[in-house]
């Protein structure tokens, strides 16, 4: 322990007539460099912290014991909204409802749901007759232009 603390210690348990009337001794030791500008910092530092603020009767106030503070005083509205959309008359038209359900899905392409493209009966722009037509002049043709 240090001789400071000792002295400050003694002093402390001292009646406070005798600390008092004792003399203190003046400060003349010889610092070093090196420790006067850190004692300087420390006294600047400590003249910075304030545990009270500079407004006179002002008290500073604990933010979670007036959020519980609020918690505890407000009321619950759940039930009677429930009781209230529960009884309400209005429904909303199933095109609107599907219309609000499209804006609402992803916008990304594995989101969308893929719709399913209607096949078209496979069908000739040709009837049978022109089918028909067509072998008698292709076949007639081709046989009757060999001379073998």
């Amino acid at each position: 322990m240090s001789v400071s603390l000792l002295r400050k210690g003694l002093e402390l348990l001292e009646a406070p007539t005798v600390s008092a009337s004792r003399p203190r001794k003046a400060a003349t030791t010889t610092r070093s460099k090196k420790q006067l500008p850190i004692r300087k910092k420390k006294k600047i530092f400590s003249g910075c912290k304030r545990e009270t603020t500079t407004v006179k009767g002002k008290v500073t106030k604990s933010v979670l014991e007036e959020y519980q503070k609020r918690q505890a005083q407000a009321v619950d509205h759940f039930q009677k909204n429930m009781q209230y959309m529960m009884n309400s008359q209005f429904t909303a038209d199933s095109a609107i409802t599907q219309k609000v359900l499209a804006q609402n899905r992803g916008r990304k392409s594995r989101d969308i749901p893929q719709e399913e493209a209607t096949k078209k009966p496979e069908g000739t722009v040709f009837t049978e007759e022109d089918f028909q037509k067509f072998e008698k002049e292709y076949f007639a043709g081709a046989g009757a232009g060999s001379p073998n």
